[in-house]
């Protein structure tokens, strides 16, 4: 009887010399390392098919910049051979905003096959051609999608079986279940004399929720936001 495949993130970059780069180390680094999930980075420009292996075009209509060219893109996507179960992600910044439950969703896939956009965007008939899910991981703009796509391999990888020391650590923690996590504190007297009050040190469940009432306020709203959500 054959075990099962590790959680595998395919990206495909025009830069694929920046992986694993931090997912080399640390809880992701020694998980890469161990087998219990798997990385490849394979070069977009691989697929250019002339002699300058040109992956960029101008957009149509005009405008500044350039795009990401469809044909190029379609081929290394195809390619890379992605089975229909693993989802199809394009880190863009028009996309849906990243939030825990889809990072829970990612990691209990196969794993994601990830494309990084670089210039002014990507084709949109590549996106609708190869059903890409466009997914953002904040209001602003990157040079490029590989640092968004590091972030959330991170986030799926620390919640796979075995990379976490404590399991329990990755379902008592922000947004796990639409709270913001508790203050943290050492050793009472630790530091400069202070001690956390000890409301502040949940020792169960049922002070969990005790959570968003001790957050910043400049967060309170987005924890509420994802209960209600």
């Amino acid at each position: 009887m054959t075990s099962p495949s590790p959680w595998r993130a395919t990206v495909l970059t025009l830069f694929p010399e920046m992986f694993p780069g931090p997912l080399g180390v640390s809880l992701a680094g020694r998980a890469l390392t161990s087998g219990l999930w798997e990385l490849e980075a394979r070069d977009i420009r691989a697929s250019a098919t002339d002699r300058h292996r040109s992956v960029d075009d101008t957009p149509a209509g005009g405008g500044p910049g350039m795009v990401l060219r469809a044909d190029v893109l379609a081929a290394a996507i195809d390619v890379a051979e992605i089975g229909p179960e693993r989802p199809k992600l394009l880190m863009s910044p028009r996309g849906r905003p990243l939030t825990q439950a889809r990072v829970v969703e990612l990691a209990k896939s196969p794993g994601p096959l990830i494309v990084c956009g670089r210039f002014e965007g990507v084709d949109q008939r590549v996106i609708d051609a190869r059903g890409l899910e466009e997914v953002s991981i904040g209001d602003y703009v990157l040079s490029g999608g590989e640092i968004a796509a590091l972030a959330l391999i991170d986030a799926c990888v620390r919640l796979l079986p075995g990379v976490m020391g404590k399991e329990a650590s990755g379902t008592e923690e922000s947004f796990s279940d639409g709270l913001l996590e508790y203050p943290h504190g050492g050793p009472a007297a630790g530091f400069m004399g202070q001690s956390l009050e000890s409301g502040d040190e949940p020792k169960n469940a049922k002070k969990h929720d005790r959570r968003v009432t001790n957050a910043p306020a400049c967060r309170i709203g987005a924890a509420k936001s994802a209960m209600a959500g």
